[in-house]
């Protein structure tokens, strides 16, 4: 069965979502705060997070950071700013998926199932799952969702996790930032191609961290993207 954790402090909403994610076979843990979610969270094993950003104690963008410092599981953002600014924010955070208020709870529940599958998919990108996926200097464990570089865990947000991996699953090919969009992103409409920049430089530094060097394994083809190049 695939848990989720629901924060969302308006009761009226949270019993309407808890219905639909039920009746959809969902098994739902409900915070109503930010604190009682990360300690639910510390305490269980969850598949996906819904996440309010109007929490009365914190944002939720403060919990999604703290939930990426060990964990990439999918989160799924709930806010009644449809401004782009937080939007971009939500995703560049971690965040899988972004929707405003007022929204239906079928439409919901299809965008969980929709970033599971898509989340599943890439995880099964690994011949062999629950054995690291080895390509020298990088390392794939399916079932952890990780990356490591050199044997140090890399500390990936969801999509940083997602980006890399494409392109250590096809080596040797060059992607277009659109093409890396289609494949790393839920909504691709929803960010421009220079997000793709950013996170491939993050990924890079993150790479640098953990082997100085290990960034130049990510090349920049000038006017056409990016490809990892192994050898």
């Amino acid at each position: 069965m695939t848990r989720v954790l629901l924060v969302e402090d308006e009761p009226a909403i949270a019993d309407t979502l808890v219905y639909a994610l039920e009746t959809d076979r969902f098994v739902v843990a409900h915070a109503l705060t930010g604190g009682d979610a990360l300690e639910i969270f510390a305490q269980q094993a969850f598949d996906f997070v819904i996440l309010d950003v109007g929490l009365p104690d914190m944002t939720g963008f403060d919990v999604c950071r703290k939930l990426r410092e060990n964990s990439q599981v999918p989160v799924l953002f709930l806010t009644a700013r449809a401004g782009e600014i937080d939007r971009i924010l939500g995703l560049e955070i971690g965040g899988d998926d972004y929707v405003t208020k007022p929204f239906s709870p079928r439409e919901i529940t299809a965008r969980v199932r929709a970033i599971l599958r898509r989340s599943g998919a890439v995880a099964e990108f690994s011949s062999s799952a629950g054995s690291p996926k080895s390509t020298r200097a990088l390392q794939h464990d399916s079932v952890a969702m990780r990356i490591h570089c050199h044997g140090v865990c890399l500390d990936l947000t969801a999509h940083e996790y997602k980006l890399l991996l494409v392109l250590l699953e096809n080596q040797g090919r060059v992607f277009t930032r659109d093409q890396l969009l289609e494949k790393a992103w839920y909504d691709p409409g929803a960010v421009t191609d220079r997000t793709v920049d950013a996170h491939i430089k993050t990924v890079r530094a993150k790479m640098r961290h953990a082997a100085p060097g290990a960034e130049d394994l990510i090349q920049t083809r000038r006017g056409l993207g990016y490809v990892l190049v192994m050898e």
